[in-house]
């Protein structure tokens, strides 16, 4: 019995040249469509950059002629810093973080600094030794991985910082708000735990609930990640509320506590250039100068400054108000060095 052979089909020749064609259009269609995301992207980002630097002189200005009205969304804060951590955590995948000895340095730095600063500086006077203290201990900013992807540093190495720091904090700034500030009138655990208890939900709670969503409702998480750069105008509208909150409280305060004001500008400057230029040695010696910088220097001020404001002497939070000033001029000239290495490679 002969076994039956099965026959290729039958290809039009004629067809062939339409059909490659039809082909390549397709392949042109989807890569246009593709560079015309990746564009309109990168464009949003660069417009979204350029609104950025214009914030900080906004809300100085605001907080200076109009701190009186602006102060009234002050119990909103909680609120409003939650929201902005969960909207930069939603981003973040877990499983590619990996924590290392960088981490662990950075981490030793905060601890350890900031509590050398304020016993050095706490003779001196106690309100400047808070507003070092909070500053130093303040946790990364989230707008540090935005800046680190601009400068080309290791956005998986400041996501894990990011992360393990806010932890640090949730966990320190309790202990450390009880003994700075503890009442003889109150036990120290009644203290802590009272403490604990607004500031850990704030810290953590967004980092958790970002987990669940990504993990339960990946839709959901999508979506989110579509409209991330709605942390932007959070952080805007939380940065304008502690600024003059801030602001009001040097206005009140300025003509008894000039020499106070000028020592804090001084502990700013010096915190700013300290924490960059260890951040970078630390990076450098881990393979990545930048995100050392920024991981380390760049200062969830609007967090730092509510606790300051909520926890510490109020006065305090004038520290942190004014490292936002010089944090942001260096993460200028770090942009305008990194535009100018471009154009001349």
């Amino acid at each position: 019995m002969t076994p039956s052979v099965i026959k290729p089909p039958r290809v039009d020749a004629e067809a062939i040249p339409s059909l490659l064609v039809r082909m390549n259009i397709n392949k042109r269609n989807f890569r246009a469509n593709h560079v015309a995301k990746i564009t309109n992207f990168a464009d949003k980002f660069i417009v979204m950059q350029r609104y950025r630097s214009w914030i900080l002189p906004i809300a100085i200005l605001l907080g200076f002629f109009f701190h009186e009205y602006i102060v009234v969304l002050a119990p909103a804060l909680p609120y409003l810093i939650a929201l902005m951590l969960f909207f930069s955590f939603n981003s973040l995948d877990v499983r590619k973080m990996k924590f290392s000895m960088f981490d662990c340095w950075l981490l030793l730095f905060q601890l350890v600094v900031s509590t050398a600063v304020y016993l050095l500086l706490r003779p001196f006077d106690e309100i400047v030794a808070e507003g070092a203290f909070i500053t130093v201990l303040a946790p990364t900013a989230a707008a540090a991985i935005a800046v680190s992807l601009i400068l080309g540093a290791n956005i998986s190495m400041m996501s894990t910082y990011l992360i393990a720091c806010n932890l640090m904090v949730a966990v320190v700034a309790p202990l450390s708000f009880t003994l700075i500030g503890a009442d003889p009138n109150i036990s120290f655990w009644a203290s802590f735990f009272a403490i604990l208890k607004k500031v850990f939900p704030l810290l953590i709670a967004p980092f958790i609930l970002a987990v669940l969503t990504r993990w339960l409702f990946p839709k959901a998480n999508e979506t989110i990640n579509r409209h991330k750069n709605i942390s932007f105008y959070i952080w805007a509208v939380s940065l304008t509320v502690v600024i003059s909150r801030a602001i009001g409280l040097l206005l009140t305060q300025f003509q008894e506590h000039r020499m106070m004001f000028l020592g804090m500008v001084v502990v700013s400057i010096f915190l700013c250039f300290l924490q960059f230029f260890v951040g970078h040695l630390i990076g450098k010696r881990y393979g990545d100068r930048i995100a050392g910088g920024q991981a380390l220097g760049q200062k969830n001020t609007v967090l730092a400054i509510w606790m300051a404001q909520s926890y510490l002497n109020p006065l305090c939070s004038i520290v942190p108000t004014l490292y936002v000033i010089w944090q942001n001029l260096y993460n200028s000239f770090q942009m305008m060095q990194k535009d100018r290495y471009k154009k001349n490679y």
